[in-house]
């Protein structure tokens, strides 16, 4: 199982509270390679839920995580893309990794994501996410197939919105809904 797992390639899509969780629990159950995309920047506002410190305000979220997961797990190779992804740019960027994850806050940049994978990117494991936000239940954040390899985490229906802001505990849940699904799929398990 283990030498799967160190042979395996994980794309993850924005490296904010959800992105950065995962690529953590990514690299400390020993994934071999991580490639990260963010085109952001560490924001005071971040800390929160995000795995950054505040030493790292300013730096490119890429740069900041890469220098932590290296901490981390110094024996995993990371590629950092630093840019804003797009649909034309994701299916060319992310064509060779085994299992890809969608992070994103932006529900145009998460559709366009979507359309990549099902129209470019046939048979890639991917996991995205819907319905993370407030201090909800634990229990209502599910993972469920959507199409075939591609996975859905959340409750579906808690935006963000006044007084119902991404949190830490939520988020942190549902990046690691997202890890244990892309180990599923590494692991061709058929859960």
């Amino acid at each position: 199982m283990q030498e799967k797992i160190a042979k395996a390639s994980v794309g993850i899509m924005g490296l904010g509270g959800l992105g950065s969780v995962l690529a953590v629990a990514l690299a400390r159950i020993g994934v071999g390679h991580l490639l990260l995309a963010d085109f952001d920047v560490v924001e005071p506002s971040n800390l929160n839920r995000q795995q950054y410190f505040i030493d790292q305000i300013g730096m490119p979220k890429t740069t900041a995580l890469k220098e932590n997961i290296t901490r981390i797990n110094p024996y995993i190779a990371i590629d950092i893309i630093q840019e804003r992804l797009t649909e034309k740019s994701i299916p060319v960027l992310f064509k060779s990794v085994d299992a890809l994850a969608e992070c994103f806050d932006n529900p145009e940049t998460k559709a366009a994501a979507l359309r990549a994978v099902l129209t470019e990117l046939p048979g890639i494991g991917y996991v995205t996410t819907s319905g993370l936000a407030g201090y909800g239940a634990n229990n209502t954040i599910i993972t469920k197939m959507i199409y075939p390899n591609v996975y859905m985490v959340g409750d579906g229906e808690s935006a963000a919105s006044q007084g119902q802001g991404l949190m830490a505990p939520r988020v942190g849940i549902a990046a690691h809904h997202q890890a244990n699904k892309i180990l599923q799929l590494l692991l061709k398990h058929p859960m």
